[in-house]
């Protein structure tokens, strides 16, 4: 039962002449490890593309070594150090908080600046904050910072923020993270991702916002990756579905 709406809204598309999106992000890479070996397995066996949002003052040269040769992978910023700089009894943020936004933004560029020189083509320049939030007085100073994308939590209600920066985010996550991180149930996931891309098909969010799948693959156990294997082998080729690269969700590939 877990499979059967998801499938049944994919159809639904279909039926009408249409093709569903979706993308795959996955948040905190830093460094090498066979968790992200898994990661890069899954999606790449079923030929999805994978956004990597990656934490620029802790990535190192194992990480560069094992995205460079897989050109499945895409790189994200995620942050500068994912350091919560949160007032207290605040919910964690970095980007923002109890700091100048200043100094915020010239971590942004280092950040940036840094990937950049790392990754060359591999990195896009989207902004994917820490805990998903972000100051809103500092969404203007991201295009002048180089950036051209944003990706938080939830479906996006502008696909621009502010002139020069598009939105696409995530809105299923496989970790039920007020339960000690532990996976949250086949049928809980299937069935996020069904309901944003009904309600787009209904036209009750953005419908050109790609329905995202949000995971940290530092954090989950095993029942949850037994789930992201059998989401990649159902819908990794699956008609109807078309799985976007960062590049294109975020409009850079005609």
């Amino acid at each position: 039962m877990s499979w059967e709406r998801l499938e049944r809204e994919i159809d639904a598309w279909a039926a009408v002449g249409r093709t569903a999106s979706a993308w795959w992000r996955d948040d905190d890479a830093v460094c090498n490890t066979s968790a992200l070996d898994r990661l890069i397995a899954v999606t790449g066996s079923a030929r999805i593309p994978l956004a990597l949002a990656v934490i620029p003052a802790k990535a190192d040269q194992s990480l560069f070594a094992a995205i460079s040769r897989n050109r499945n992978v895409t790189v994200l910023q995620h942050g500068y150090a994912h350091i919560n700089h949160a007032a207290p009894e605040m919910r964690a943020v970095e980007c923002g908080g109890a700091r100048p936004l200043e100094e915020v933004a010239a971590e942004l560029a280092m950040g940036r600046s840094r990937l950049t020189a790392i990754y060359g083509d591999q990195f896009l320049p989207v902004l994917v904050p820490p805990w998903n939030r972000i100051e809103a007085a500092l969404l203007p100073r991201l295009p002048d910072l180089g950036f051209l994308g944003l990706s938080t939590w939830g479906p996006r209600s502008d696909a621009d923020p502010v002139p020069g920066l598009e939105q696409v985010n995530t809105h299923a996550d496989p970790i039920s993270w007020r339960k000690g991180r532990i996976f949250a149930g086949a049928e809980q996931v299937a069935d996020a991702l069904a309901q944003h891309l009904a309600a787009r098909r209904e036209g009750g969010v953005d419908p050109d916002e790609p329905t995202g799948l949000l995971t940290h693959h530092l954090a989950h156990d095993e029942p949850g990756w037994v789930f992201l294997k059998e989401l990649a082998e159902r819908l990794g080729s699956r008609p109807g579905l078309r799985w976007l690269s960062a590049e294109e969700a975020f409009g850079r590939v005609l």
